[in-house]
């Protein structure tokens, strides 16, 4: 049974049912435990539930440590940009334990970070950084874009004996949506088709998978018909169904907010173009941030970021290409 809840909230409900049902899961972070009225401190004490130090390289090397003890712990990192004063442990740490150990050792922690927060927060705290972590091996990449894959892809991260980078976008914090009661678990490496068509293929990842189903409808009321769908995971990719989709529709549009040469886009436009070829009718486009670090102004903000109007004008430039030789 479902009922509507926000994309956050549906994050924490994961968390406190996995708490409920393994005593071996944590949670710690900078920003949770702060006081004692604290929901999961109250529910679950001090022993799993902790405030940390202001520092990335601790909490996540807490984590590490945990998890080769063999606790699941799940690190509240607030935003993503600051993995990177960590990247040690992130990629070069976690990941490898289970490879270089031979299967002895196993690390299962969740690195819960937000992503993309632009109205406004400039340089440094709007980073869509997912593509520079997807082709980490051992290292497990999500990115819900509704707040029932937000449930479902934390429960099955929290439950991976693979560390998990768990990406959650700001913007869509308080959207609602359908969410089940009770355990919820979207299996990692399985995309979702969101929307059918069979004109042209729209790839959306995160945040942007709005975007694209927006701009479906706009394209819709001129006679298109597009199919779209939100790979849920990175790392694994379920490449196998964006090309069954690509095969039906000879066309493929990818909507990524990550900066076009450091983005999942160009990933998923390579593996299409490697494994898809033959399906292709016109060049894959890529709708991306253009390569710039985002700008405080918002019209500014709004000219680097993709949108709308700018997936509709990909679809229209593909649908008018002349078909590619065979």
């Amino acid at each position: 049974m479902a009922r509507e809840l926000p994309y956050i909230a549906a994050i924490e409900e994961a968390i406190r049912e996995e708490m409920e049902r393994d005593e071996t899961v944590l949670y710690f972070g900078q920003n949770i435990a702060t006081h004692e009225n604290d929901p999961f401190l109250k529910a679950f004490g001090s022993d799993r539930v902790r405030v940390t130090p202001i520092s990335e390289t601790a909490e996540i090397g807490m984590a590490v440590g945990a998890a080769v003890a063999g606790y699941r712990p799940v690190v509240e990192l607030y935003m993503a940009e600051f993995m990177l004063v960590a990247m040690d442990q992130v990629v070069n740490e976690a990941n490898r334990f289970h490879y270089m150990s031979a299967g002895q050792v196993k690390v299962p922690m969740v690195m819960k970070a937000g992503y993309g927060f632009t109205a406004g927060w400039a340089g440094q705290h709007t980073g869509t950084i997912y593509g520079m972590f997807m082709g980490v091996p051992g290292l497990r990449v999500a990115v819900p874009a509704t707040a029932a894959d937000a449930k479902g892809l934390m429960t099955a991260s929290i439950r991976d004996d693979n560390p998990v980078v768990f990406f959650h976008h700001y913007l869509l914090t308080l959207e609602h949506g359908e969410v089940p009661e009770g355990e919820h678990v979207v299996p990692l490496g399985q995309a979702a088709v969101v929307r059918e068509g069979s004109d042209v293929t729209i790839v959306g990842i995160g945040w942007t998978v709005g975007k694209a189903l927006a701009a479906a409808e706009q394209l819709a009321a001129d006679g298109v018909s597009a199919e779209v769908i939100d790979p849920r995971t990175l790392a694994p990719l379920d490449t196998a169904t964006i090309l069954q989709s690509v095969e039906k529709t000879g066309r493929l549009v990818v909507v990524d907010q990550s900066t076009r040469h450091g983005s999942a886009a160009a990933v998923i436009a390579a593996e299409v173009a490697s494994e898809g070829f033959s399906s292709l009718k016109a060049p894959i486009k890529l709708v991306t941030a253009l390569d710039a670090t985002i700008p405080y102004s918002q019209p500014m903000e709004d000219y680097l970021l993709p949108d709308e109007a700018k997936i509709v004008e990909a679809v229209q430039q593909v649908l008018s290409a002349s078909p590619t030789a065979a």
